[in-house]
């Protein structure tokens, strides 16, 4: 399990890297989803998701855009182990769900892929293509999918490079509020 620290770290080490394809890094785009999340009204638990939901990508660097490559990183599913314990599921089930949350939209919502950039479409075939009309239905059943699917919007949006938020220590503040472990 890592820490709230350790966590910090890893976004003050890698998170200069460019996030496959789009005008901002990983930490721009980790702050983006998170104050997106926060300026909606979103409760921390999801706040924390949106902020975390792609750390999969700095824990396991798979090099700048995979999906060209024809790699699927899973990075939804990678950094789970390491936050299990410090964050419920509120927290977690958000982050492992949101790829599928884009399989969800694109199935449901007919101008969705459009508004996809073209790294996020490519992935998409990688990450098993557009739900079924069944599929669909199946997940949106899930406890915390609908929570996935607002964090999978926020992250639609977290690409626009200069945009203000606030900084990571605003953001490890309200980790540590959401954290199950002692601080």
């Amino acid at each position: 399990m890592l820490t709230i620290a350790q966590i910090c770290d890893l976004f003050d080490q890698g998170g200069h890297q460019m996030y496959s394809g789009e005008p901002v890094n990983q930490l721009e785009h980790a702050l983006q989803s998170a104050a997106l999340a926060e300026q909606a009204g979103a409760a921390p638990e999801l706040v924390c998701a949106a902020l975390l939901h792609d750390l999969g990508h700095l824990l396991n660097p798979q090099g700048e855009t995979p999906s060209a490559r024809g790699v699927d990183d899973t990075h939804q599913y990678f950094a789970i182990p390491y936050l299990r314990g410090l964050f419920s599921a509120a927290v977690l089930e958000p982050i492992r769900l949101h790829v599928d949350a884009k399989r969800y939209l694109c199935a449901t919502d007919t101008a969705y892929w459009g508004r996809l950039s073209e790294d996020s479409k490519r992935s998409l075939e990688l990450q098993g293509g557009v739900f079924s009309a069944a599929d669909a239905a199946e997940f949106i059943a899930r406890p915390y999918a609908p929570d996935a699917v607002r964090l999978r919007l926020w992250d639609d949006q977290a690409k626009v490079e200069g945009m203000a938020t606030p900084g990571l220590p605003h953001f490890a503040k309200l980790m540590s509020v959401c954290s199950l472990a002692l601080v």
